[in-house]
Order: structure tokens, then C-alpha cells, then sequence
């Protein structure tokens, strides 16, 4: 990989762990500065510790409540303020939730706009004029669950599909600015998201009901957005059986799609579309 990123100034939410620590330790070998978003401040302070080891000349570490408007203006302007510019953000930061809707607290939903939608939108709106300014890259990483109806994923993608439509529309509107804006739907990957997700009553599952061994890590994805920014590409959607092939038949075979989503999601352990065969 080249290096590109070398002095780049990158803004990475959701950075204390998963696919967002492993964005910040791939920019970091590269030579990138980055400022680290998130709300455990310990865990995003270790992070950014690990990142300068790695290589990065500055990792700034900031407690960031993506569903805070203040919040997110305050995490764009401390990159501003400590690098005079921003080069890539990276709307990362991300819920899920585990339900169906016939049963879900509609807080829950609330809530996983709040995080997923309002945090991109937020950060996005601060850091655009910046962006606008390098001809730099505006990345959302969404799901596969942007692209199809995940069942008893209602809330999250909902909020995944409207991250997609608001980037999507921020690219034509920049059009003639020469703003790079890309959309990552990595497929199921190992990372913390699934202990996370909410339940129908808001708390969090504790657990993750699917097998991690078989899914894409972290790093992986880390390594194919970094190569996708580099290459400035539109979109990205990662793994081919659960990503680029349901993909594909969500728009060619919609019915035969609804129905294998529904015959896999349902085989999950406890799975709440069980009751529904």
C-alpha cells in the first residue's frame, strides 16, 4: 500500500474498538494523524496510545456522543483546531439491535437513528466545509443491512439505508467539487457490534447468537476501506455470499431474497423470528 495517508489528517468515529480501532491502527502504519471519536474515553486513550506506537505522528483521543450535536462539532473542530484541516472522515460509530418490530420498544428505534443516522449527519455537517476545502473523503460504513431488509434488525436498517441515501445525495450535490464520498458495507464482521445490540425492552444482549470464527475481521475490512479511499472509489460491498451476492439478488430476485433472509435470520440461537415459522 502506498503512502498516500502519510500526514493525512483522519477523523474516525466509534474508534475504541471493532472496525474503528482497526482503521485507526492500519491509517496509523501509514503515517496518518488522526483524531479518535467514542464514548469510552479509557478505552479510545489506548487506542490512540497504540496508534502513535504504530507510527502515526498525533493521535488525539475525544469522548464523542455521536447522537450530541455539540458533541460531533466539538470532535471536527478539535482535528481543525490541532491539524488546521481535515483530509477523511469516517462516520463509523454504530448499534444494532435484535427484535422484531411487533415487539420492540420504539425507543430502541429511536435510539438507533440517533447513533447511526444523526451521528453521520452531525459529524458530516462540520467537517464538510474542511473536506470540501482538501477534496478529501467522506466515508459511511453501513451493512448489508443498507441494502436489503434485515429481519429483526428493523431499527438498524432503517438506519443504515438512510445513511446510504444521505451520502449518496451529499455526492451529487458536491458533484462539481470534487468531494469523494464512498459507502462501505462490510458483511458480517467479528467485532463487538452483536454483544451491543439492543434488545426489544433497550438493553444490551450481552452475547452474540451467530458464529464469529467464519466472519471477516476487523483488520480485513479495515485494510479493503483503506484501499477503497485510496482509490476513491463510490461504494464497497465486502464479502460475496453475504455481501456482493444477496446484494445482487435483493435487486434481480427481491421475493427469493426476502425468503432466505428470513429462513437464515431465523436460525439464529433464540432468534425472535422462530415464533413467526
Amino acid at each position: 500500500m502506498s503512502h498516500k495517508f502519510h500526514q493525512s489528517v483522519v477523523v474516525i468515529t466509534g474508534a475504541s474498538s471493532g472496525i474503528g480501532e482497526a482503521l485507526a491502527y492500519e491509517f496509523a502504519r501509514l503515517g496518518a494523524k488522526l483524531v479518535l471519536g467514542a464514548r469510552k474515553l479509557d478505552a479510545l486513550q489506548l487506542v490512540a496510545v497504540e496508534a502513535e506506537k504504530l507510527g502515526s505522528p498525533k493521535a488525539i483521543a475525544v469522548a464523542t456522543d455521536v447522537t450530541s450535536e455539540e458533541s460531533c462539532k466539538a470532535l471536527i473542530e478539535t482535528a481543525v483546531n490541532s491539524f488546521q484541516g481535515i483530509d477523511i472522515l469516517i462516520n463509523n460509530a454504530g448499534i444494532s439491535m435484535r427484535a422484531i418490530f411487533e415487539e420492540v420498544d420504539l425507543s430502541v428505534l429511536k435510539r438507533l437513528m440517533d447513533v447511526n443516522f444523526w451521528g453521520t449527519v452531525y459529524c458530516t455537517k462540520y467537517a464538510l466545509p474542511w473536506l470540501l476545502k482538501s477534496e478529501g473523503s467522506l466515508v459511511g460504513v453501513i451493512s448489508v443491512a443498507g441494502h436489503i431488509g434485515l429481519p429483526g434488525r428493523t431499527g438498524y436498517s432503517a438506519s443504515k439505508f438512510a445513511v446510504r441515501g444521505f451520502l449518496d445525495t451529499i455526492r451529487v450535490e458536491t458533484l462539481k467539487q470534487n468531494l469523494h464520498v464512498m459507502v462501505v458495507a462490510p458483511g458480517f464482521t467479528a467485532s463487538n457490534i452483536r454483544f451491543t445490540a439492543l434488545t426489544a425492552e433497550g438493553k444490551e444482549q450481552g452475547s452474540t447468537p451467530r458464529d464469529e470464527m467464519g466472519m471477516m475481521s476487523a483488520e480485513a475490512v479495515a485494510i479493503k476501506v483503506i484501499k477503497g479511499i485510496e482509490k476513491r472509489s463510490r461504494s464497497m460491498v465486502l464479502t460475496f455470499l453475504e455481501g456482493k451476492f444477496t446484494v445482487f439478488l435483493s435487486k434481480w430476485w427481491p421475493s427469493l431474497m426476502d425468503k432466505l433472509s428470513f429462513s437464515h435470520m431465523s436460525k439464529e440461537p433464540d432468534s425472535p423470528l422462530k415464533l413467526q415459522k
